[in-house]
């Protein structure tokens, strides 16, 4: 192999080097630092840590009546279970959010990242 030919791998090996690391940062597997707390509507009281970032997180036992975010990033609150519907809900970071009366629970929500 001549020198020549060496050269031009090196910038192309380190490309694709660049090019998987920087895959490996995209946020896949990335969680939310913290706890979720949420009162369903038979009472009972759920609390789990470290939500994925991505994708739509559907609630245990009919929703949640009262929710605290006590995670480092804010959420979407949904009526629904697929994170769909225009009655939505924005929790901030470490704040909380209780149903009106008479309305229906939140079913699932999403992270906002």
């Amino acid at each position: 192999m001549s020198v020549t030919h060496r050269r031009c791998l090196a910038p192309a090996a380190g490309a694709v080097f660049l090019a998987l690391t920087l895959a490996g940062c995209s946020g896949l597997g990335r969680t939310a630092p913290g706890t979720v707390s949420y009162d369903t509507p038979g009472h009972r009281h759920v609390t789990f840590s470290n939500p994925l970032v991505t994708g739509c997180h559907k609630l245990e036992d009919a929703g949640a009546l009262k929710l605290e975010n006590n995670t480092l990033v804010d959420m979407q609150m949904y009526p629904t279970e697929d994170c769909s519907g225009e009655s939505s809900a924005y929790i901030a970071t470490t704040t909380s959010n209780v149903v009106a009366p008479g309305a229906v629970p939140w079913r699932a929500f999403s992270l906002i990242h």
